[in-house]
């Protein structure tokens, strides 16, 4: 059965102010709750109050960069969200982006894929209780001389792997619990799926399929607005463009992202295709999102995640998200 989830935290309300929001999700039948990591808050910290608060909830970090943290911290990270949570953690890893990495980090956005790959079995190894040399390639890929969890835990998380390509795709085929996706239309995962039909798999269980899925209340100008300026923002990074021309969506997104470049960041959102709007997010009442989001699990995806976008120039409270999300979450 499919878990729906939303993303944490809720805008415009303070982390100690989230426990009525918490309880209500829960209670109205969300399942999951999940957190990114860039420029707000971190990936950890929502996701541990979320837990003492509603015990039944499946965490998930989706997903810390494996650069920006180091393997170490990345480790004792993980034990700690598995210790909180046992049985319910997921904790996701991915490469980011340029923008983030290298832009705000200032760390050299290199070998993205062989960052993650090495990362994640210098994890798996660590979390189970051996040292990092039991993954010896990758600490040594990594410069880690050794490393051992003090307290590796008991039961410890799903690792997931964020995929913006067919590389990553089959690395967490390969190697992975999970797969964490995003910016995809239900639809895109037959691509998706393709990309690892014949991967052999080194993990006894098949993978879990997680998906971000943008949800914008209400119909008209505003709402369209709004998921128009955040694929602007979004699609003309590298990583992500590179990620819409394996989809298919490279030609429909060419002429936005020449405008971005060239400066014209109004023209741009103009550009972007209605197609490629009503693709990627879900725009209007409850019940039609409800339906949009079953098209997601029917499609395979294992957990849903409701990221919601508020209409651009609605004044969109903190209750009237929490409201908007548990109608959805009924509706289904």
């Amino acid at each position: 059965m499919s878990l729906v989830g939303v993303t944490l935290p809720i805008d415009g309300l303070p982390l100690h102010q989230h426990r009525e929001a918490v309880d209500r999700l829960a209670e109205a039948g969300i399942g999951e709750v999940s957190t990114g990591e860039s420029n707000g808050l971190d990936g950890l910290s929502p996701l541990l109050l979320a837990s003492a608060w509603r015990p039944e909830l499946t965490l998930s970090v989706s997903v810390v960069s494996a650069f920006t943290r180091g393997p170490s911290i990345m480790a004792s990270t993980a034990a700690a969200l598995a210790e909180a949570a046992p049985g319910r953690a997921r904790f996701g890893i991915g490469a980011g982006s340029d923008r983030i990495v290298q832009g705000w980090n200032g760390i050299p956005f290199d070998k993205p894929y062989s960052r993650v790959a090495h990362t994640l079995r210098v994890l798996r190894a660590a979390l189970s209780g051996q040292r990092a040399s039991a993954a010896a390639e990758s600490a040594e890929a990594l410069g880690i001389e050794d490393f051992k969890l003090a307290r590796p835990p008991e039961r410890p998380p799903a690792l997931v792997v964020a995929a913006l390509g067919p590389r990553m795709q089959r690395l967490a085929a390969a190697e992975a619990d999970g797969v964490a996706l995003n910016f995809l239309a239900a639809a895109d995962l037959t691509t998706v799926r393709k990309a690892a039909a014949d991967v052999p798999r080194a993990l006894p269980e098949p993978m879990a399929v997680q998906a971000r899925v943008f949800v914008v209340p209400g119909t008209g100008e505003g709402a369209e607005l709004a998921a128009r300026r955040m694929i602007a923002a979004y699609l003309t990074v590298p990583v992500y463009a590179n990620y819409q021309r394996w989809l298919g969506r490279g030609e429909a997104l060419a002429p936005m992202q020449a405008a971005w470049e060239a400066g014209d960041r109004a023209e741009a959102v103009r550009l972007i295709p209605d197609e490629v709007v009503h693709d990627l997010f879900l725009i209007g009442s409850p019940a039609e999102c409800a339906r949009r989001v079953r098209e997601y699990t029917d499609a395979g995806v294992d957990i849903a995640t409701l990221a919601l976008l508020p209409p651009f120039g609605a004044s969109l409270t903190p209750a009237d998200h929490v409201d908007f999300l548990c109608d959805l979450a009924r509706a289904l």
